[in-house]
C-alpha cells in the first residue's frame, strides 16, 4: 500500500467481499514505464497484479489499483500502430450503423477515445463525433487531426457538460477502456444519462475465457482491472437500468467481446447471442475458480521449461534478445525473470527505441539490431505476433539466428 496505490476490498461489479486470490504474477512498475537514459537512477515502485475471484458475480480482477496518473499521464500507446487494429475499427464502425440505423448526424461518443481510430470512421460516415481520452497529448493530437476530443476522464459531471453543450448521444463506444476503469458503476451513470433514449452503449473488452483459453497471461497489468466474461457483465448491466442486448466475439486482441447495451425497456429485443455466450461459459467453468487456478499452474510450468532452456543456452555462452516492447512484456519479463538472461530487447514501435524496460533497465533498439549485434537467439516476448515476426525475419535465420517462442508452447525455431 502506498500513496500512489490502494487496495479495494469488494468486487468491482457486485460489492461483494466474497474474494478468493487465483492468479499472482510477480508485482511489477507500471507496464508503460519505459524509462529515458537520464532518468534510470530513478527508482520505480512496483505494485500487485494479483488476480482474484469473486466467489459471487464471478468477476476476474485486480484489486490493486494504481492512481491513474501515474498510469496515463505519460501514455504513448496509439490505435493506429497497432497491427490490425485501424482496420477492425473501420468494420466496426459499418456494423454499428447497420445495426443501429442511426439518424444523419446523429452523435456518436468514444470513450478513451486514444487517437481518434474509430471516430474517424464514424465521421467518414455522416456522423458528429466526440472523444473522450485522458491522455492530454494523444487528445491534443486527435483534435489538431480533425477528431474534436476532450482530454479528461469521463464520468457523470463530464457527461452532464457534453450533454448541455452536444445533446444526447445516440452511440456511445468504450473501446479496450472499460477493462481500465476502477469504479464501473460511476461510469455507467455518466453513459445511461448522456445516452439518448433509443441509443445504445457498445463496448468491445478482452474476453476473460479467451484469454485463459489462448494462454494471454501479458494480458494482466495494471491498467487492465478487470477481465470479463458475459455473465458477471450481463448482470452488472440490469443491476444499473440497462440490459445487454448483444455480444459479438471477436478475434482482437487474444480475444475479445463486443456487448451492446440499451436502457432498461429500450426498444430493441434481446438477441439470442447473449444466452448463447452465458450459457458456453457456465459448461467451461467460468463461473468458478477451478479454470483460473489452472490456468496459473500452466503457465508456472512454462515459465520452469522456459528457465531450464535459456539458463541452459546461457551457460553455453549464448547471446539472447527479446522480441517486443509493450505494456504486456514487462509482465512476462518479471514474471518469468528474464532481467538478466536478455541482453537487449528490439521492438518495431520508433517511440520505445532508446529507452529502458520499466524496473529492470533492459534497453529497446530498433529490430535491425538484430543484423548488427546477431544474437544466437531471439525470445519473442509479443508471442501473438510471432509468425510476422518471424516472416519479417527470414533474414536474421538465414545467417544462423534462432528465434524462441515460449506460449503458447515452448519451441526453438
Amino acid at each position: 500500500m502506498s500513496a500512489s496505490h490502494y487496495r479495494r476490498e469488494t468486487c468491482r461489479l457486485c460489492d461483494s467481499k466474497n474474494l478468493e486470490l487465483v492468479i499472482q504474477p510477480a508485482a511489477t512498475p507500471p507496464g508503460d514505464r519505459y524509462v529515458a537514459a537520464e532518468a534510470l537512477d530513478k527508482v520505480q515502485e512496483t505494485y500487485p497484479l494479483d488476480v482474484f475471484f469473486c466467489q459471487d458475480c464471478g468477476l476476474l480482477q485486480l484489486i490493486d489499483v494504481v492512481d491513474p496518473d501515474i498510469l496515463y499521464g505519460n501514455y504513448i500507446y496509439t490505435t493506429s500502430i497497432s497491427l490490425g487494429l485501424v482496420e477492425h475499427f473501420r468494420q466496426y464502425a459499418i456494423d454499428v450503423l447497420q445495426r443501429i440505423n442511426p439518424p444523419a448526424s446523429a452523435l456518436v461518443i468514444d470513450i478513451g477515445s486514444n487517437d481518434g481510430t474509430i471516430l474517424r470512421h464514424f465521421q467518414d460516415r455522416g456522423m458528429r463525433v466526440l472523444g473522450v481520452e485522458p491522455a492530454a497529448h494523444i487528445a491534443q493530437k486527435a483534435t489538431e487531426s480533425g477528431i474534436e476530443t476532450l482530454a479528461t476522464f469521463f464520468n457523470p459531471e463530464v457527461a452532464s457538460e457534453i450533454k448541455q453543450k452536444y445533446g444526447a448521444a445516440t452511440i456511445i463506444t468504450a473501446n479496450n477502456v472499460f477493462a481500465n476503469i476502477d469504479d464501473l458503476p460511476n461510469t455507467l451513470e455518466g453513459i445511461r444519462h448522456l445516452l439518448a433514449p433509443d441509443g445504445v452503449f457498445v463496448m468491445e473488452t478482452g474476453y476473460c475465457a479467451d484469454t485463459i483459453r489462448n494462454d494471454v497471461f501479458d494480458n494482466i497489468y495494471h491498467e487492465h482491472l478487470t477481465y470479463f466474461n458475459v455473465k458477471p457483465l450481463e448482470s452488472f448491466f440490469r443491476r444499473h437500468d440497462m440490459e445487454l442486448i448483444h455480444v459479438d466475439h471477436v478475434a482482437t486482441k487474444g480475444g475479445s467481446i463486443r456487448c451492446t447495451a440499451q436502457l432498461k425497456g429500450g426498444s430493441r429485443p434481446v438477441s439470442p447471442s447473449v444466452k448463447a455466450m452465458i450459457d458456453a461459459e457456465v459448461r467451461l467453468g467460468m463461473d468458478r475458480a477451478t479454470p483460473y487456478l489452472e490456468f496459473a499452474a500452466k503457465i508456472q510450468g512454462v515459465k520452469e521449461q522456459l528457465l531450464d532452456l535459456l539458463k541452459d543456452l546461457k551457460a553455453q555462452g549464448k547471446t539472447i534478445a527479446g522480441y517486443g516492447a509493450s505494456v504486456g512484456v514487462t509482465t512476462l519479463l518479471y514474471y518469468f525473470e528474464l532481467s538478466e538472461l536478455l541482453s537487449f530487447l528490439v521492438d518495431d514501435n520508433p517511440i520505445r527505441h532508446d529507452l529502458f524496460s520499466p524496473g529492470h533497465h533492459i534497453p529497446v533498439l530498433p529490430s535491425q539490431e538484430l543484423y548488427e549485434r546477431k544474437p544466437d537467439y531471439v525470445l519473442i516476448l509479443a508471442w501473438r505476433y510471432a509468425e510476422p515476426i518471424m516472416s519479417k525475419h527470414q533474414a536474421y535465420l538465414a545467417q544462423g539466428g534462432h528465434f524462441i517462442q515460449f506460449l503458447p508452447e515452448l519451441k526453438v525455431i
